[in-house]
C-alpha cells in the first residue's frame, strides 16, 4: 500500500512516502519562519518524484494531526483532506507527539517525554514508557516549573523536542536527558499508521479536524491611532 505522510504540526515542514512500512522517501525542512504554505505541495512533489511515483500510486493519506503550530496544523489538514477527497482515498491520523517519541524507543530509557515548544513556559507533552510506547498519561499543555516531572527524578528518562531547552533550564532533573534538536517527522508516522489500518480506525475527512489541544489566540494589530 503507497501511503502520503504529511507531518506540519512544528518548524519542521516534513513529507514522505512509503509502501507499506518501507520508506520510499523522505523531504523535510525546519525553518524558524514555519515555511510550510510556500513548501509543503513542493515536498510533496519531490517525495513523488524521489519514489517514483504520481500521484495517482497513493492508496492513503496519513497526517501528523498535532497538538503544535495552530497555522501548521490548518496547512496540513487542508492538504490532506484535498488529496483524500481528489483520490478518494482514505486518511489515517496520528499523535505528533507518538512519532516523536519512535527513535529512542528501546534505548532502555524507562520514560520519555515529547515537549513541543507552546510559547512562554508552556509545553505540549505526555508521558510514554521506553519500552513499548504506550502512553502513561495523556496529551496536555503543561506550564513548565520546578517541580514538573519530579516524580521522575530516579527514573532514565529522556525529554526530546524543542521544548527541551527550556526545560532543561528550569527542571530539577540533572541526570535526565535533553534532546531539543528534536521535531515531530513523517517517517515516525509510518508505524503507527499501519496499525491504525489494520484496525480500520480512518477518519471522516468531512469533520475531521487537527488535535489544536487549546483555542488559537491572534495577535490583535495595533489601530494607527494607537501608535500615535
Amino acid at each position: 500500500m503507497k501511503i502520503l505522510y504529511l507531518e506540519t504540526s512544528s518548524k519542521n515542514c516534513s513529507v514522505a512516502i512509503s509502501d507499506d512500512e518501507k520508506l520510499l522517501c523522505l523531504c523535510e525542512e525546519v525553518s524558524e519562519n514555519y515555511k510550510q504554505s510556500e513548501s509543503l505541495h513542493t515536498f510533496v512533489e519531490w517525495a513523488l518524484e524521489g519514489a517514483g511515483l504520481t500521484m495517482k500510486d497513493i492508496e492513503a493519506v496519513s497526517l501528523g494531526k498535532g497538538p503544535g503550530s495552530y497555522t501548521g496544523l490548518r496547512i496540513g489538514a487542508a492538504s490532506a483532506k484535498g488529496f483524500c477527497y481528489g483520490l478518494k482515498v482514505p486518511l489515517i491520523a496520528v499523535n505528533s507527539l507518538e512519532g516523536m517519541i519512535e527513535p529512542f524507543l528501546g534505548k532502555k530509557y524507562d520514560y520519555i517525554v515529547p515537549l513541543i515548544d507552546a510559547r512562554r513556559m508552556e509545553v505540549y507533552t505526555a508521558l510514554y514508557d521506553g519500552e513499548t510506547g504506550k502512553e502513561l498519561s495523556p496529551t496536555e499543555a503543561k506550564i513548565l516549573d520546578e517541580t514538573s516531572f519530579g516524580e521522575l527524578k530516579d527514573k532514565k528518562v529522556v525529554f526530546a523536542g524543542d521544548g527541551a531547552k527550556k526545560a532543561k533550564e528550569i527542571l530539577n532533573l540533572p541526570d535526565a536527558e535533553f534532546k531539543d534538536d528534536v521535531y515531530p517527522s513523517a517517517q515516525y508516522l509510518i508505524k503507527r499508521t499501519i496499525e491504525k489500518i489494520d484496525q480500520k480506525e480512518v477518519e471522516d475527512i468531512a469533520y475531521f479536524e487537527p488535535f489544536y489541544l487549546k483555542d488559537f489566540h491572534g495577535v490583535k494589530k495595533k489601530k494607527s491611532s494607537d501608535s500615535i
